[in-house]
């Protein structure tokens, strides 16, 4: 008797099979509906990133093309005459290429080919192709300017201040980052025209070109 009774409140402890099936598939699938929306926003972030680095850079073409009054003063535009890279170049006052950065200053060939790379990349990464090509000119493009403002430096060659902050992270390398994350992410398909140039024959046969 004593037996049975505790066989039969032992059974009394098990819960239906088709409640315990209900707990646990509801378990997975709000395992499943977590997993979806970090996704989701990981790739909103992501194509967040892409398009406010990608304005940084088309910005940059517009306010030095047009002169619209922030780092390009009005009338100084690049269409007025101005030279988007002589002002820059020539103010170099540090580093191992000062002197070089100093004949590069308003060179045709260093103006159309830094606007170029700004337009091209800025439109290249807000639209959201060609990210791994607009990634490695992008870089390039950080590099040399990380390397003229030489953030190392205590002092320039006149032996002024420096006013560096920091000796390696500036915003040069934060936006080669961002643009090298964005790259390797393939971010272009969120808010973007990613998936639709993937699919591009040439784009197919060449992947470097995504």
């Amino acid at each position: 008797m004593a037996v049975h009774e505790y066989s039969h409140r032992s059974q009394g402890l098990h819960l239906p099979a088709s409640l315990r099936w209900h707990r646990t598939g509801s378990g997975s699938e709000s395992a499943v509906s977590a997993r979806l929306g970090a996704h989701t926003a990981q790739l909103y972030a992501l194509a967040s990133l892409r398009i406010l680095t990608g304005f940084v850079f088309l910005w940059a073409f517009l306010d030095k093309t047009f002169g619209l009054g922030y780092a390009t003063a009005s009338g100084k535009g690049w269409i007025d005459g101005g030279s988007p890279t002589k002002g820059f170049l020539s103010s170099v006052a540090a580093g191992p290429m000062e002197s070089t950065f100093h004949s590069w200053a308003g060179d045709t060939w260093a103006d159309w080919l830094f606007m170029l790379g700004l337009l091209g990349i800025g439109v290249a990464v807000m639209a959201g192709v060609a990210l791994r090509p607009a990634a490695v000119a992008g870089t390039a493009m950080m590099a040399l300017m990380w390397v003229a403002e030489w953030p190392p430096a205590m002092h320039l060659s006149n032996g002024a201040p420096s006013m560096s902050t920091n000796p390696f992270a500036d915003y040069h390398v934060i936006y080669a980052v961002a643009l090298i994350a964005v790259a390797a992410a393939g971010a272009g398909a969120t808010w973007g025209l990613g998936r639709l140039w993937a699919e591009l024959p040439v784009v197919r046969d060449h992947t470097w070109l995504r």
